[in-house]
């Protein structure tokens, strides 16, 4: 069975045990979250696909914070020629790392 849920404005497709890495989210190191915004469950034993409308009810995607970090700096440039412009930024976007516990799917 695998799932698409939405997380931090982006549409991630999973199954249990994958562990995978999001946008920065407020929770503790080994506490568990629940994302309720599934889009979609396919079920590969009953060979059934449930799409919510927006989002399916009764349906949760489990998981377990496994830890915190940084992904590597961008460094971003603006650069006129001949014009004595250039500015540089850099920017390091946080994110959580978190493992798939179960989905839960309550079909109709």
């Amino acid at each position: 069975m695998y799932a698409v849920f939405e997380s931090g404005g982006k549409q991630h497709r999973v199954v249990t045990g994958e562990t995978l890495s999001l946008e920065r989210l407020d929770a503790p190191i080994g506490s568990d979250i629940t994302f309720d915004s599934v889009l979609m469950v396919k079920d590969e034993e009953k060979d059934k696909v449930s799409v919510g409308t927006p989002y399916l009810a009764n349906c949760k995607v489990n998981a377990r914070v496994v830890s915190h970090s940084r992904q590597p700096k961008i460094t971003v440039i603006k650069f006129k020629r001949r014009k004595n412009y250039l500015r540089r930024k850099g920017h390091k976007q946080q994110t959580t790392l978190v493992e798939i516990t179960s989905i839960e799917h309550k079909g109709k």
